[in-house]
């Protein structure tokens, strides 16, 4: 396995998994995989046809019916391999992940680490599929609830979390019974696959897990392909409202997690020293690639001048470098345009009246093979944008990169308008000594997630995780029970075991006695 997983490492190919191998066919297009630290392509990746897509659906099919009638003790040995496997790979992932997506390799390992979380939960599947019982619900009638699996369901996600993301996902559709498709993003499409090879080698039958990658043309392939009953999505606002719609249209099932504008809202009372260590982990972590970084800090008055003085004070400290050297504590953003993106809200922001308190162009970026600056990459750092309006566009949009917004409120109300007002309602912070104040703002947030002095409140995989308002589309959070609703369906069975002294036949109709 060795040598493979070498290659993968170099990212000169990157191809489809079916039926438990690589894909051997043909790729009439491909698209390529970028070193962000460099800016230098570094691999290519096959891109699946409408054909390929059928292929591997076909493949789950015929493996999810056997899967399907796998007994819950064998599926949660198969887990339990796989965890092992994982764990044990968890510096190659993080190496694949460095090397495509940009983020540092502590950051890439965390994140492996959180995707193993719900595999664990996975592991415990024969309890969590366990049904109701009630007996002699009528007379000599007994009812009880079952849970059982939906057959082929799919996975599109996003290129921020190549390795987590998808094991929001896989682990507990898997554990229920399903044959799994993952369609991941082409930007960083390798982690993928060496997870397909861990499955293989962790005993799960082929064809029960399928990677397919590619771009549009494979994402309206599964939405609209009739062999495929649910479709789980995390990506923008825009793209999950698309595929909510084109999915239920096609009549799947669908949960779609879109876009954020995370607010962390800082109370005068707070630890302003706490509050500015959380800004700037919660805000630049993964160069801000995160859907759960916080992107707004509502200041209340008089905690702003100090708070921003302190991130301030702390942002000049940060090393921002390549992510396989150790001491860069933040890497590049995931592609050219990407950055360049994010990078004209700094001057849109001031246009439209913000000031630019730290200017994220003008860091320095360290490290490299020689020690270099890595002036060829794709790189933006640490930036803030102070004294910003509702109105502006760098509050308005998911900037999605290392931008800061800073909004000033004149009171706890005011702030809590603030978040409520926003069409977003996926993650929220607050930082408070005061635990009446903290209580009271859980309460009347209108946000899916909320942290009280923890600015990422990511919950834990028991838990389930999703938004509120236009940051979910769909009637279920990913992982925890809701995930196992999500990949299932419930059937009650209403039984009657007569004994040889019934009363014969009876033509009237039947009600409760």
């Amino acid at each position: 396995m060795t040598g493979d997983h070498a290659g993968l490492r170099a990212g000169k190919h990157c191809t489809h998994w079916i039926g438990g191998k690589p894909w051997t066919g043909d790729a009439e297009r491909r698209g390529d995989i970028y070193d962000p630290a460099t800016g230098q392509v570094s691999g290519t990746v096959d891109f699946a046809s409408q054909a390929d897509v059928d292929e591997a659906v076909a493949t789950a099919k015929l493996a999810a019916k056997s899967w399907g009638r796998v007994s819950l003790a064998k599926r949660a040995t198969v887990l339990f391999a796989f965890r092992e496997l994982v764990k044990s790979h968890v510096t190659e992932l993080a190496a694949l992940i460095t090397a495509e997506h940009g983020k540092v390799a502590s950051d890439a390992a965390g994140e492996v680490a959180r995707g193993l979380e719900v595999v664990e939960f996975a592991c415990g599947i024969p309890h969590l599929l366990k049904g109701g019982f009630s007996e002699n619900v009528s007379t000599s009638v007994d009812s009880y609830s079952i849970r059982q699996p939906l057959g082929v369901v799919a996975g599109i996600t996003p290129f921020n979390f190549p390795a987590m993301v998808p094991m929001w996902m896989f682990p507990l559709a898997i554990a229920a019974g399903n044959a799994f498709i993952l369609k991941p993003s082409e930007k960083d499409p390798s982690a993928s696959v060496l997870l397909a090879r861990l499955w293989a080698e962790a005993g799960l039958p082929d064809g029960v897990f399928n990677v397919v990658h590619g771009d549009k043309v494979a994402v309206d392939a599964i939405l609209n392909h009739q062999g495929i009953a649910a479709v789980s999505f995390v990506g923008s606002t825009p793209v999950a409202r698309y595929v909510y719609e084109t999915g239920t249209r096609a009549g799947k099932r669908v949960q779609a997690l879109g876009g954020a504008k995370n607010h962390m809202v800082v109370l005068p009372d707070a630890d302003l020293d706490l509050a500015a260590d959380a800004a700037v982990s919660a805000g630049f972590g993964s160069a801000g690639e995160r859907c759960m970084a916080v992107s707004a800090l509502v200041a209340i008055d008089p905690a702003g001048d100090e708070l921003v003085a302190k991130i301030k004070d702390r942002v000049a400290k940060l090393t921002v470098g390549p992510g396989n050297d150790e001491r860069s504590e933040m890497g590049p953003l995931v592609t050219g345009a990407h950055r360049d993106k994010v990078a004209s809200y700094l001057d849109s922001g001031v246009r439209q009246g913000a000031t630019l308190a730290i200017d994220g162009r003008a860091h320095p970026v360290t490290g490299g093979a020689h020690g270099e600056a890595n002036a060829g990459g794709f790189w933006l750092g640490p930036s803030l944008l102070d004294h910003v309006t509702p109105a502006n566009t760098a509050y308005t949009d998911e900037i999605f990169g290392p931008v800061l917004s800073v909004v000033r409120a004149g009171s706890y109300a005011q702030a809590v308008d603030l978040v409520n007002g926003n069409p977003y309602g996926n993650g929220v912070a607050v930082f408070t000594n005061d635990g009446g104040a903290a209580r009271r703002f859980v309460s009347e947030i209108e946000v899916g997630m909320v942290g009280v002095n923890v600015p990422i409140p990511v919950p834990m995989a028991y838990y389930s995780f999703g938004g509120w308002k236009a940051s979910l589309f769909g009637d279920t959070h990913v992982h925890g029970t809701e995930g196992v609703h999500f990949y299932t369906r419930g059937k009650v069975v209403t039984s009657r075991w007569l004994d040889p002294s019934h009363g014969g036949v009876n033509l009237g109709f039947p009600v409760n006695s």
